[in-house]
């Protein structure tokens, strides 16, 4: 609709699909005799450090997971940037998921990978709710007529619902998936990529990289903790005149163990987008965010997080606090100084 409409073509009459572009046979893998610059890995020569991996996703209502293992729930109404390099940009829109309702979810997703070298053309992809296309939006499954076209590619995993792009010449794996009306997204990324800026002071609102503003965190542990001593499920704003379903604290604890038994930040960001959303498509969010999670991560001890994580801009530092262990050991201390005085 966006090019018919650049393009001032007519919607009446007959139409068709764009056309994807065919392969050469034999084609169907990467080039044999692509350019080795076309495959990161094998860029690197044995004597050279293998890459470190980091990983990003978003989720739900929506939660956020940086390239740091921060893990954040934001507001972020409207259109943000997820990640903001030399190699690539992905921007996302977020939208009210019931009327009256600050509570969000991904609707739309821009993905658009630069030009390379002799590798790959400039190619942009574009999900949105109820379309997510295994194509790029030229028609194309590649990266174009270059010599290293296939180092870029789409793979369509379930119709509709799940597609990965691989971009084998910066490393990178995309996953972007549609669970119920709205969109997730994660990625596997070398730390060299990631931090493969011009200019680092000019992207302040890369999420990805740098976290959801302060001003755009929710902490849902201690909306969670409100709802656990009520008993009853509380609503993000004004309460909405229809939710899908009402679920109580006990009720969508319930729900979100039949598909994350492990109590971790998952299991807790289930239990809040239900309370919040009343829609039970925000489980299966959770449940595939973790699914990518382990898919993509490179540090399988790092899979599960426990506890909420919060960057701090320089100067906001909260005080340290002793904690209990050291609190005993001073009691104890002082016991035995009066005792030899």
């Amino acid at each position: 609709d966006d090019l018919m409409g650049q393009h001032n073509c007519s919607k009446d009459g007959p139409t068709s699909q764009p056309r994807l572009r065919t392969l050469p046979p034999g084609d169907s893998q990467e080039r044999s005799d692509s350019p080795e610059i076309c495959h990161y890995e094998k860029s690197f020569h044995k004597h050279s450090a293998a890459p470190n991996y980091t990983h990003c996703g978003l989720f739900g209502d929506p939660h956020l997971r940086t390239f740091t293992d921060t893990f954040q729930t934001c507001k972020v109404q409207g259109a943000w940037p997820l990640i903001d390099n030399n190699y690539l940009n992905v921007q996302v829109t977020n939208t009210p998921v019931l009327p009256g309702s600050t509570a969000t979810a991904t609707s739309k997703l821009t993905i658009i990978f630069k030009s390379f070298q002799e590798c790959v053309e400039q190619k942009v992809y574009q999900a949105e709710m109820d379309e997510l296309p295994a194509a790029f939006a030229d028609g194309s499954k590649n990266g174009g007529d270059k010599h290293g076209a296939n180092s870029l590619k789409i793979t369509e995993k379930v119709s509709g619902q799940h597609i990965e792009i691989q971009a084998k010449y910066i490393g990178t794996t995309i996953v972007v998936r549609q669970v119920g009306r709205y969109l997730t997204f994660a990625v596997r990324m070398p730390e060299e990529v990631v931090n493969a800026v011009e200019d680092r002071d000019s992207q302040g609102l890369y999420l990805c990289l740098r976290g959801c503003p302060l001003n755009q965190q929710i902490d849902f542990q201690s909306v969670r903790s409100a709802q656990a001593t009520d008993g009853r499920a509380r609503r993000k704003g004004p309460s909405p005149p229809a939710a899908p379903e009402a679920f109580t604290y006990e009720t969508a604890t319930a729900k979100c163990r039949e598909k994350l038994p492990v109590e971790d930040l998952y299991f807790q960001s289930c239990v809040f987008d239900l309370l919040t959303t009343g829609d039970v498509n925000f489980m299966l969010a959770a449940y595939y965010a973790f699914e990518d999670v382990k898919m993509l991560h490179s540090n399988k001890d790092k899979l599960h997080l426990y506890e909420r994580t919060r960057e701090l801009a320089p100067g906001n530092g909260a005080p340290s606090r002793p904690t209990p262990a050291l609190w005993v050991a001073l009691l104890c201390l002082s016991q035995c100084w009066l005792c030899l005085l």
